[in-house]
């Protein structure tokens, strides 16, 4: 039986997932239909077609072996049941609230860590699948790419072939060792950069307790569609990326609800973790995840809706100079720099940690620009969920599909029992920038 070791960030992710932190990535597609039994049909078609996917039957298990000791690794379940991880549910009429229930429940670790949860509309014109993967098995780009290979058969590129890696052997080629040394040397001088930015960031700040939570284990997700064309126009009168309108919408979002829930806002800047992508696109490397990532303040103690986008801008500008490689965002590369052992007993110590290096997860996920299917049934809508970090209550993540902009966000139930609130108040910053850009 053939396994491949989880990559260190993998491997990291894996032994910081808890009961009451589960490490999976989410994603709630819903799709239109005119049939009652549509639901039934397309978890029959997800559980044959899972069966054929190789990704969908890889397991993790622990490596105890010399050299390893400590790790894990991904390996074909030999017990694979296609079965086991496609579940139908009885019809529900509110698709976000059946979403929160199942985000909070932990993947079963013993075996392929996925699920695809079919939930019938009660009105019988649409259904829902919530995907389910374990950030040890897959990124965001992975997840799509496992997700895709379930639904009905599209046209894709064909992938770049990788660059064959040359052959190693037991001893380095002393040819080598200048500039082996040059890069260890350039390794420390990063870490060190990263660590002096970690604790640079918690300085001066004021964050906000309602970010902030005991961990009760429990999940509420809410999702908002914004018309893309709206975004673009924003972007177009003040400049910069569609990213840099669609994490300010984020800022102002936040200041509306901590507003209306009587938290305040003023003065209150907390920190953003902005997960950057280093898997280049294309690429047939199917496994590991390749993150780093942006460190900004949202504006949210600022009243006004256009100095909050400048703010960002300017923040996501200057990251964009420094690189992904550097900078505070940048800790989760320093995971290829622990030792396997390292991780699996560090893992706990790290999840702790998370409270003091970020305050909210904002991340893109990239969706294809075509439109996808599930046995015939057009997908309307699909709305990410990122994981929730230990001591924090909510996270924020966003895909843009089809010529909308669609937020998922995912907070801990108890902390935040007005998600609806944080919902609208989306929908109402980008009316806000919209008004305030107008000739």
């Amino acid at each position: 039986m053939t396994s491949d070791p989880l990559a260190p960030l993998d491997l990291a992710f894996w032994n910081i997932d808890s009961d009451r932190h589960p490490m999976h990535l989410g994603a709630l597609g819903v799709f239109e239909t005119h049939s009652p039994t549509a639901g039934a049909h397309a978890a029959d078609l997800l559980a044959a077609r899972a069966a054929a996917v190789p990704g969908l039957r890889m397991r993790i298990r622990d490596v105890w072996q010399p050299f390893a000791f400590g790790g894990a690794a991904r390996e074909p379940d030999p017990g694979f049941d296609p079965l086991d991880h496609v579940r139908l549910h009885a019809p529900t009429g509110d698709f976000q609230q059946a979403a929160g229930h199942l985000m909070q429940r932990p993947l079963e670790r013993g075996r392929p860590p996925w699920e695809a949860h079919v939930l019938p509309g009660a009105d019988g014109t649409s259904f829902a699948v919530l995907f389910k993967f374990h950030h040890a098995l897959a990124d965001g780009l992975r997840a799509l790419a496992l997700a895709a290979a379930v639904l009905d058969p599209i046209d894709m590129p064909a992938p770049r072939p990788r660059p064959p890696e040359p052959p190693r052997g037991l001893l380095p080629d002393v040819r080598r060792l200048p500039g082996l040394l040059r890069g260890a040397l350039s390794d420390v001088g990063r870490a060190l950069d990263i660590g002096a930015s970690v604790a640079v960031s918690t300085l001066g700040m004021r964050s906000t307790p309602a970010l902030t939570s005991e961990p009760s284990g429990s999940r509420r997700t809410a999702g908002v569609v914004v018309d893309i064309d709206d975004v673009h126009r924003i972007r177009k009168a003040v400049g910069g990326t569609v990213n840099d309108v669609v994490i300010a919408v984020v800022a102002g979002a936040l200041r509306r609800w901590l507003d209306e829930r009587g938290d305040g806002s003023e003065g209150v800047a907390p920190r953003a973790l902005i997960p950057v992508s280093k898997r280049r696109p294309r690429t047939a490397h199917p496994q590991g995840n390749r993150l780093s990532g942006y460190l900004i303040r949202l504006p949210v103690g600022d009243p006004d809706p256009l100095a909050r986008l400048a703010a960002v801008r300017t923040a996501m500008d200057r990251n964009k100079d420094a690189g992904p490689g550097r900078g505070a965002g940048a800790v989760a590369l320093l995971a290829d720099h622990v030792p396997a052992l390292g991780h699996r007993l560090g893992g706990p110590l790290v999840a702790q940690a998370a409270r003091l290096w970020f305050d909210i997860l904002v991340t893109s996920v990239p969706l294809p620009g075509f439109g996808l299917r599930l046995g015939g049934h057009r997908l309307a809508a699909v709305y990410p969920y990122a994981p929730l970090a230990r001591g924090q209550s909510l996270a924020v993540a966003v895909s843009t599909y089809r010529g909308r902009v669609h937020y998922g966000l995912v907070a801990d139930a108890e902390a935040v029992p007005d998600l609806d609130l944080l919902a609208r108040a989306v929908t109402e910053e980008v009316a806000a920038l919209n008004d305030a850009c107008a000739p």
